[in-house]
């Protein structure tokens, strides 16, 4: 399986506070996320909802995309979201519950 780089919005609920970032293994960083394993903003507003991501080939294209997202303003951030993920679930819950051998590994299934 060839290595992908995502960009992931998290959030603590529907139409909260968000943070946008990339990983090569974006379950797995929910995950930590959720568990509040890492410190600082997310730890602090308690953003444990993976509400959206991209997957991209390269590490450059998805930090091109992150900037992009993040120069962004947040009704246009909300939209985004809305547009896969209109209820925010979080998309991580469903690989939380699985002994998937890619979910260890943190790889969601590739968006086209």
């Amino acid at each position: 399986m060839p290595e992908l780089y995502y960009v992931y919005i998290m959030a603590n609920k529907p139409g909260g506070t968000l943070y946008i970032g990339i990983t090569n293994k974006v379950f797995k960083r929910a995950k930590q996320h959720r568990d509040g394993v890492t410190s600082g903003f997310t730890k602090k507003y308690h953003l444990n909802r993976l509400v959206y991501y991209e997957n991209y080939e390269t590490p450059l294209e998805a930090i091109t995309r992150e900037k992009q997202l993040k120069h962004y303003n947040r009704a246009w951030k909300i939209r985004l979201i809305k547009t896969i993920n209109p209820e925010w679930r979080n998309l991580a819950e469903d690989f939380y519950k699985t002994e998937d051998e890619d979910w260890e590994h943190g790889f969601p299934p590739p968006r086209e």
